[in-house]
């Protein structure tokens, strides 16, 4: 296998990751009403703008990550498992409830460091 065939399966699971990344996104939306979609975003917003003073570059971090072979792949796979983890150690929850604690607990590493 040449480092071109090595690069090319890279950004394959890359897009792989992407796709699975989109569908779970739909999933999300066609799984809420407006008005809770609405409600649950302004909060996200708000833990973001919170999240972008301690991880200003994060962007740039996650196009590079997509960029760069394998990289998304498993950082998308890592972020997976943490999620079904989530999941099954709290039963009833949603994926607004795993975003709010992994936003939050970042938050709280960062204030820490």
């Amino acid at each position: 296998m040449s480092y071109i065939d090595i690069f090319i399966l890279g950004w394959n699971l890359n897009a792989l990751m992407f796709v699975i990344n989109l569908f779970l996104a739909i999933g999300v939306i066609k799984g809420s009403s407006q008005d809770k979609l609405q409600e649950q975003s302004q909060v996200l917003q708000e833990l973001q703008l919170e999240f972008q003073k301690y991880y200003p570059n994060r962007k740039a971090e996650t196009i590079i990550s997509y960029i760069v072979p394998f990289t998304a792949f498993l950082r998308i796979s890592f972020r997976l498992i943490e999620m079904m983890s989530f999941f099954s150690k709290n039963k009833g929850t949603s994926m607004y409830d795993f975003m709010v604690y992994k936003y939050s607990s970042d938050i709280e590493k960062a204030k820490l460091k």
